[in-house]
C-alpha cells in the first residue's frame, strides 16, 4: 500500500478532547517550540460538562506530562517517543492502489482518470490482480451506490468536485496529486471496512472494464424510483423532530454538533498557520540573495555577511520542510474529517427518516379502528428495519472514533516531531 494508507492501530481507549475556542493556544500548539506535546494536548480539550462526549483520546499521558517515570530522561526526544504507538499485526486480504493520473481532453470536456490496481486472495473474485481506470464521477458514482445499499453506515468522504477559488489551479500537479492522495485514502478505507469492503457495486468498480461499468451504471434505479426516495425523504424531513428517538443517537447527534465546530475550527487554524509560514518563507528567499550581494561591496563586514546569508538559507531549507510536513499530514486529515462530519450528520438523519417512517404508521395505526392487521405488518417491517439501521449505526460509529482518535493522535504526534526537527535545525 501506499504510505498515506492508514493502518490501524491497536484499540485507543474511548473518550476523547477536541479543541477548545481559543485560536492562539491552537496556533501555538503547531507553531512555536515550547512544549509542542503538552501544547498539542491542549488544543484537544473538551469543556468538562463534555466528558461524555469524548471526541479525542484522554490518555493521560497526554495531559499529564509530569507522569513520566522519573527514570525516564525528560527531553524533548524522549517524550515524543512515550507517544509511540506499534501498529498491530493486521490480516488483509484487499490491497488497492491509486496512480498513474492521466489528462483527457476531448471536444466537451478535459478531465483525469488513475489507474486502480487491485490485488486480492479472496474467493469471489476471478483473478489475483486487476488495472482498471477511473475517472472521479466514477468514484462519486460508486459512493453513492454505498450510501443507498447502506445508508446507516458511515461512508468515507471524497474529495471535492471543486477547489476553493486562490488555494491551487484545477489541473495542476500539486491539485491532482491531492486529489489521487484523497481517492487513493477513499478505497483504502472501503477496502478496510467489515461490510462496505464485501459490498457488490465496489467489486464491480474495481474489477469492470470501463465499457462494463458505464453498462452498469444505467441499470441503476429509474427516474419515477428516484422521485419516490426524495418524495418520502423530503416528506420525512416536514415532519419534524422524531418523536422516539433514543437517548444515544440524541448523545450522537449532540458529539456531532460539537466534533463539527472544533474540527473546523481546527482546520482553519491550521491553513492560517500554513498561509504565515508560507508568507515567512517567501521573505526569508530574498533576504539570503540581499545579504550575499551586500557582502560583495562591504570587505570589512563580507564574512559576517555570508554567514548570514547562509544561516538564512539553512532557515529557509528547514521552513519549507516543515511547511511540507502540514501540507502532506496535518492538513489533509484536518479537512478529511471536516469532511466527515458532514457525512455523519447525513448518517444520523437518514437514521432519524427511517425512525420517522416507524413513528407515523403508528400514529396512524392509532387513529384508525380499521385495516390493523396490515398496519400492524407494516410496522413490524419498519421495527426491523429500524433495528437493523440502529444496530449498523451504533457498531460503525465506535469504529469510526477508534480511527478518528488514532488518525489524530498519530497527526499531532507527527506535527509535534516535525516542529522538535525544525527548531533542532
Amino acid at each position: 500500500m501506499e504510505a498515506e494508507g492508514r493502518v490501524p492501530g491497536p484499540p485507543l481507549p474511548a473518550g476523547g478532547e477536541v479543541p477548545g475556542a481559543d485560536s492562539h493556544l491552537a496556533a501555538g500548539a503547531l507553531g512555536t517550540a515550547r512544549g509542542p506535546l503538552l501544547a498539542a494536548a491542549k488544543v484537544l480539550a473538551l469543556d468538562d460538562e463534555e466528558d461524555d462526549l469524548e471526541v479525542f483520546s484522554k490518555d493521560t499521558s497526554l495531559t499529564e506530562v509530569n507522569s513520566f517515570s522519573p527514570s525516564v530522561p525528560i527531553s524533548p526526544s524522549s517524550m515524543i517517543n512515550q507517544y509511540k504507538f506499534e501498529d498491530g499485526p493486521e490480516l488483509r486480504d484487499l490491497f488497492i492502489t491509486v496512480d498513474d493520473p492521466e489528462s483527457h481532453i476531448t471536444a466537451i470536456e478535459t478531465f483525469i482518470t488513475y489507474r486502480v490496481v487491485t490485488k486480492t486472495t479472496r474467493g469471489e473474485f476471478d483473478s489475483s490482480e486487476y488495472e482498471v481506470r477511473r475517472r472521479y464521477q466514477d468514484f462519486l458514482w460508486l459512493k453513492s451506490k454505498l450510501e443507498e445499499a447502506h445508508p446507516t453506515l458511515i461512508i468515507p468522504p471524497l474529495p471535492e468536485k471543486f477547489i476553493m477559488k486562490g488555494m491551487v489551479e484545477r489541473f495542476s500537479d500539486e491539485f491532482i496529486e491531492t486529489r489521487r492522495k484523497a481517492l487513493h485514502k477513499f478505497l483504502d478505507r472501503i477496502a478496510d471496512h467489515p461490510t462496505l469492503t464485501f459490498n457488490e457495486d465496489f467489486k464491480i468498480f474495481l474489477t469492470a472494464q470501463a465499457w462494463e461499468l458505464s453498462s452498469h451504471k444505467k441499470q441503476g434505479p429509474g427516474l419515477l424510483s428516484r422521485m419516490g426516495q426524495t418524495v418520502r425523504a423530503v416528506a420525512s424531513s416536514v415532519r419534524g423532530p422524531v418523536k422516539n428517538r433514543p437517548e444515544m443517537f440524541t448523545e450522537m447527534n449532540n458529539y456531532v454538533e460539537t466534533f463539527c465546530q472544533k474540527i473546523n475550527l481546527l482546520d482553519k487554524i491550521a491553513h492560517r498557520i500554513y498561509k504565515e509560514e508560507r508568507d515567512y518563507f517567501n521573505e526569508m528567499k530574498e533576504y539570503g540573495p540581499i545579504h550575499t550581494l551586500w557582502s560583495a561591496s562591504e570587505e570589512d563586514i563580507a564574512d559576517s555577511l555570508k554567514g548570514i546569508a547562509s544561516c538564512i538559507d539553512r532557515c529557509c531549507k528547514a521552513t519549507e520542510k516543515r511547511m511540507a510536513g502540514l501540507s502532506e499530514h496535518l492538513l489533509p486529515i484536518l479537512h478529511e474529517y471536516v469532511l466527515y462530519s458532514e457525512i455523519l450528520m447525513g448518517v444520523l438523519k437518514r437514521r432519524d427518516q427511517i425512525q420517522g417512517e416507524l413513528d407515523s404508521k403508528v400514529d396512524a395505526l392509532a387513529n384508525k379502528k380499521t385495516e390493523k392487521d396490515l398496519f400492524s405488518e407494516e410496522i413490524g417491517k419498519l421495527e426491523n428495519k429500524v433495528e437493523r439501521a440502529n444496530n449498523a449505526l451504533k457498531a460503525d460509529w465506535d469504529r469510526w472514533k477508534q480511527n478518528m482518535q488514532w488518525d489524530m493522535r498519530s497527526t499531532f504526534t507527527n506535527v509535534a516531531e516535525n516542529n522538535l526537527r525544525y527548531y533542532e535545525e
